[in-house]
């Protein structure tokens, strides 16, 4: 390989080559992962039929082309077929020694803005289980305290009043149930890290959900049959997708609904740290739902705790998700519009490393 190959192939966005018809002539790595298609597949096809942008590029891209000039587009919504669109920056210019062609680099802006997610989920994670932590002890016991003293009361006041007890008792008691969400959610252990088959995994979560509380739910397979092994604890990864599985089933009502749990590789996945370390997030599971979308006034504070779009519900179900995902060192987001909700996650592959201890 020579030094120019080493370069483009070791680019960390995509990127692309169009020759002087709008075609591809070449695509690194990152590229590849972008579309979801290897550079076999769509070398020589046109770039516009494989790249859908939300704005009007293909005119300013003549443009740029006639005058030989760079161009740049910021905030542009860039998708292809394979994958739904991602926020990005375009940045286009002449190639030097071969008129007429072009390189185009694609940014997604989510790439800048993983470390600070990543970040504001531990943060959250931890707030949450002080939180939890104070609540167990400076709650749980008084109510025990006073639901027996509600049940003696009942014992010598007038029928009429018995409902007040009840209800003091029925209250308390779903306080202490609340509470017991609020301690698993600050016990959970660190993962058990080993090699997980995320199909199997999956798998187990939509034989689950279509037995119990998405009965009235259709769940759609499209799997990536060649992903690799991830890196993770199958009892917490299980418990991550039956979450995201129950609130989909939950949001979609009575009526039902569709939910299609999506896997692919991408090698343009990365989690970078402050310090400037970081690794590769290649394993992508996507569990998509029709429902109505997350309400406008939480979307930006999803997987917060005790942020809920459900009435009486806890907000505790997708602070536990970010936890589990956060401890992989992996990447959770979402993208909801009405009819239309998409959760990610991105997941570490095993690491060569271990690999190797294995067989020896």
């Amino acid at each position: 390989m020579t030094p120019d190959q080493a370069i483009w192939a070791s680019l960390p966005v995509p990127a692309f080559i169009i020759d002087p018809q709008d075609r591809i002539a070449d695509v690194n790595s990152a590229g590849e992962g972008f579309l979801n298609a290897s550079r076999k597949a769509v070398l020589g096809h046109p770039v516009w039929d494989q790249i859908a942008a939300d704005a009007p590029i293909e005119e300013a891209f003549e443009r740029a082309r006639s005058n030989g000039t760079p161009l740049f587009v910021n905030d542009v919504d860039v998708g292809s077929g394979q994958r739904a669109p991602l926020q990005c920056a375009l940045q286009i210019a002449p190639l030097l020694g071969q008129p007429g062609s072009m390189i185009m680099i694609i940014s997604p802006r989510e790439l800048a803005g993983r470390m600070t997610q990543s970040h504001t989920v531990k943060s959250a994670a931890q707030s949450a289980i002080g939180m939890a932590e104070m609540l167990a002890h400076e709650i749980k016991n008084p109510l025990a305290g006073i639901t027996g003293a509600a049940q003696l009361l009942s014992m010598n006041i007038a029928p009429q009043d018995i409902e007040l007890t009840d209800l003091i008792v029925e209250e308390s008691r779903r306080i202490v149930k609340l509470l017991e969400q609020v301690e698993q959610f600050g016990n959970l252990s660190l993962p058990d890290f080993r090699p997980v088959n995320i199909h199997d995994v999956l798998d187990r979560a939509r034989r689950s959900a279509l037995l119990g509380f998405g009965a009235h739910m259709t769940i759609i397979e499209d799997y990536d049959p060649s992903l690799p092994l991830a890196f993770g604890d199958p009892d917490q990864l299980l418990q991550v997708v039956l979450n995201l599985l129950r609130n989909a089933s939950e949001a979609a009502g009575g009526d039902g609904g569709t939910i299609h749990l999506r896997t692919y590789f991408e090698h343009s996945f990365r989690l970078r740290r402050s310090d400037g370390s970081g690794h590769s997030l290649p394993l992508q599971i996507e569990i998509i739902d029709d429902g109505p979308g997350l309400p406008e006034d939480i979307s930006a504070d999803i997987f917060d705790p005790f942020v809920s779009g459900r009435e009486n519900g806890t907000g505790l179900g997708l602070a536990l998700v970010s936890k589990i995902v956060s401890d992989h060192d992996g990447w959770i987001s979402v993208d909801s519009v009405p009819g239309r909700t998409v959760f990610r996650l991105s997941l570490r592959r095993v690491p060569r490393d271990y690999e190797q201890e294995e067989t020896t």
